[in-house]
């Protein structure tokens, strides 16, 4: 007699009737579909990621619950396309700071040089070139393209050889990338005003001309200092014989 009345109870029937659904739920089922493969049909990008949302219409049956519709929503992420774009955008990145630094760095040097040349006895240029400011600056610029450049297989290029000295090839291979390039020129550019400094320095202290190595100094370091040794030697040189004349 239970069982009888469980199996006369309407919603109890309806879950065991599962096999023959009505027309109605069928009909139900058939324009979740359609409405399912719509909202699969549309995606959203956003910055390189495309995602699909979509939604999934699942049919269960079970003695306790009966039938019933189930919707999981299905999102699919692509990032390929978005770590490619980071990967270009931080090159354009890294080479338009090389570039800007290479450009600064030049252009800071300039004023120092022009007035060693052309003002070298003017106030001005004496307590410029006694400041330290601008080594610090240069210093600074130098580090930070050093710390760009700097990856796992710099010191192995650096020191190629079996004696742990560098070798041609290595460091060609090195100096191929732009930032690393960047901070060799300001290297060269402190390392040249440094030594342009000091020539200055002895030719007003001998009352030697300069300008000449000086502006040496600005491309051809070595030249301008070796310059500087010989423009020294003659100067002392006449200096002497004028001293003897008299």
């Amino acid at each position: 007699m239970v069982f009888s009345s469980c199996i006369s109870h309407p919603l109890v029937s309806l879950k065991i009737s599962h096999f023959e659904q009505p027309s109605n739920l069928r009909h139900n089922v058939k324009a979740d579909q359609r409405f399912t493969s719509a909202l699969k049909s549309r995606t959203t990008e956003h910055f390189g990621q495309r995602a699909g949302i979509g939604s999934g219409v699942l049919g269960e049956w079970s003695f306790a619950r009966g039938t019933r519709l189930v919707i999981r929503q299905k999102v699919s992420t692509f990032v390929h396309c978005r770590k490619s774009f980071e990967v270009q955008a931080s090159w354009l990145t890294t080479s338009q700071i090389a570039s800007s630094v290479f450009t600064l760095g030049t252009a800071a040097v300039l004023p120092f040089y022009t007035l060693m040349v052309f003002a070298p006895k003017a106030e001005l240029t004496k307590k410029s070139m006694e400041s330290s400011i601008p080594y610090v600056v240069l210093g600074l610029m130098y580090a930070y393209l050093l710390y760009l450049s700097w990856t796992p297989d710099t010191l192995r290029l650096m020191f190629a050889s079996k004696y742990w000295l560098p070798e041609l090839s290595g460091m060609a291979k090195m100096f191929s990338s732009e930032m690393t390039l960047a901070s060799a020129w300001i290297h060269l550019l402190a390392v040249d005003l440094f030594a342009a400094r000091q020539v200055f320095h002895d030719g007003l202290q001998n009352q030697v001309e300069t300008r000449h190595s000086v502006s040496l100094c600005l491309l051809f370091c070595p030249i301008g200092i070796v310059t500087h040794v010989v423009t020294k030697a003659l100067t002392r040189s006449a200096g002497n014989n004028t001293h003897r004349m008299h």
